[in-house]
């Protein structure tokens, strides 16, 4: 099956996190058929420089498309799944890495199942070397434990998922919600009846750390969690109960210092 790989890269990303990214995707045991970049932005002279050597030596794979502003993440995606070729469409994250036998495994699954219009995986938290991994963040497996688990948590690590391109967009696609463009988009998917599941293995290696609690902390993101779960409490997706409940969990989450919500997330939210 042909499959494209949709990524987005902007101006405050490493290039040797980017090179360590491209690495992994063109040493899989089944490659992509086309590596689709979002570039989000004007992006540094060293992120091009990667972008450009990695271009010419895979021209026939990478596909560079150039946003002359940034316009984040979620507009990035969504310009970016209509400029992906294939129905199947993979994602990743510039600066993680992925294990050598994730598109296979997954294109496989997908092939294997025809009615699974979206397939996650676990992943393996580190913090320097992919090699030492911190923690895992497991996800619900079959459709019916990810309905149940995305009425209160995101049920997917969205730089593990491989779905289907007509799926996405009649669900809509990418829409814009702050932070949260990608459940939103499950949620949505889920509504209309699209089958959701995860591969109980880590076949990505996320890199994470203290400032990665910080960005998911304060007042602000209290804000975008409140604005998702009314959208969700619209789509008829959660119960008023539940929605004061996840509003209540989240945002004394969110508003715990870095230090102590670092440690729920990993005590609490992580394997």
């Amino acid at each position: 099956m042909s499959f494209s790989v949709l990524m987005s890269v902007y101006m405050k990303e490493k290039p040797e996190y980017l090179q360590a990214c491209l690495d992994s995707v063109l040493s899989q045991t089944v490659l992509p058929n086309e590596i689709v970049i979002m570039e989000d932005g004007k992006l540094t002279d060293s992120l091009y420089e990667v972008l450009n050597r990695y271009k010419e030596a895979n021209p026939s794979i990478i596909k560079c498309v150039k946003l002359e502003r940034n316009m984040g993440l979620g507009k990035a995606l969504e310009i970016g799944v209509t400029e992906c070729k294939f129905d199947l469409i993979a994602r990743m994250d510039s600066d993680d890495i992925c294990h050598p036998e994730r598109f296979e495994k997954q294109v496989s699954y997908m092939k294997e199942h025809p009615k699974v219009d979206v397939v996650g995986t676990w992943i393996g938290e580190f913090s320097e070397n992919a090699e030492e991994i911190d923690t895992i963040r497991k996800v619900p497996i079959t459709s019916n434990e990810v309905v149940a688990y995305a009425k209160k948590r995101n049920p997917l690590n969205h730089m593990t998922v491989m779905y289907r391109k007509e799926a996405v967009l009649s669900a809509g696609n990418y829409k814009p919600m702050l932070w949260n463009e990608d459940y939103y988009l499950w949620v949505r998917m889920l509504v209309k009846g699209m089958e959701i599941v995860n591969i109980p293995e880590v076949l990505v290696y996320a890199r994470t750390g203290s400032e990665m609690f910080k960005r998911r902390g304060g007042i602000k993101y209290v804000q975008r969690d409140v604005i998702l779960q009314i959208e969700f409490l619209k789509l008829g997706f959660i119960n008023i109960s539940t929605f004061l409940s996840n509003i209540v969990i989240r945002s004394v989450v969110r508003l715990l210092p870095n230090s102590i919500r670092g440690l729920f997330y990993k005590s609490v939210l992580r394997k």
